[in-house]
């Protein structure tokens, strides 16, 4: 008898243990965002403490991109159309040109208009800063590349999607170019939304 009770307790601990995992978070690494203040597509500026206390899902694109970004750009308006099914609201995505001497504003507006998102007011299409600028925040708190030859009007940049947490922490990266887990980021997105900001 003693030993059946002590095996359905096990049971039953194994059971709250694996519930309790299944509804956390487990970040793949913990990038810290340096500050920033840029300006997004209606001429607003966007600061890192502007996104405090929201989980956001990055992306590094530019409007003249002949390869990546537009399956890029096409496959972030799908998660957000899964996002929006799902009804989960309290998310931002940012998109950070690689590109801002040629996307002003206007440009990336009308760029993102051609991608007709379920939710503009979502959107951060964020532009306004040197080239070097976007380099060095795309390696020092992505760990990512973003590359510019002098002369060429192509850029080389990484295509992964980003996941920031309300405390400004990068705590995981996707595919997003192609075979986008999006379940798995709509998941994690929940997750995130529903743990206190730290900071």
């Amino acid at each position: 008898m003693r030993k059946k009770l002590f095996l359905s307790s096990i049971m039953m601990l194994m059971l709250l243990l694996s519930a309790c995992s299944m509804g956390g978070f487990k970040a793949d690494h913990k990038y810290k965002i340096d500050p920033f203040e840029f300006t997004n597509q209606h001429h607003e500026q966007v600061s890192l403490d502007d996104l405090k206390g929201t989980v956001w899902i990055a992306q590094f694109v530019f409007t003249n991109c002949e390869t990546v970004c537009l399956p890029m750009m096409a496959n972030m308006t799908d998660l957000q159309k899964m996002l929006h099914d799902e009804g989960v609201e309290d998310y931002k995505i940012v998109s950070f040109s690689v590109d801002p001497k040629n996307d002003t504003p206007e440009v990336l507006q009308e760029y993102l208009d051609a991608f007709d998102p379920v939710d503009q007011s979502k959107w951060e299409m964020l532009t306004g800063y040197s080239q070097e600028t976007i380099e060095n925040l795309a390696i020092g708190s992505f760990k990512t590349f973003v590359s510019k030859t002098p002369g060429v009007d192509q850029v080389t940049h990484g295509t992964a999607f980003s996941l920031v947490n309300k405390d400004g922490v990068s705590v995981k990266t996707y595919s997003g170019a192609e075979e986008v887990p999006y379940e798995e980021i709509v998941k994690d997105i929940k997750a995130l939304i529903k743990e206190e900001p730290k900071s």
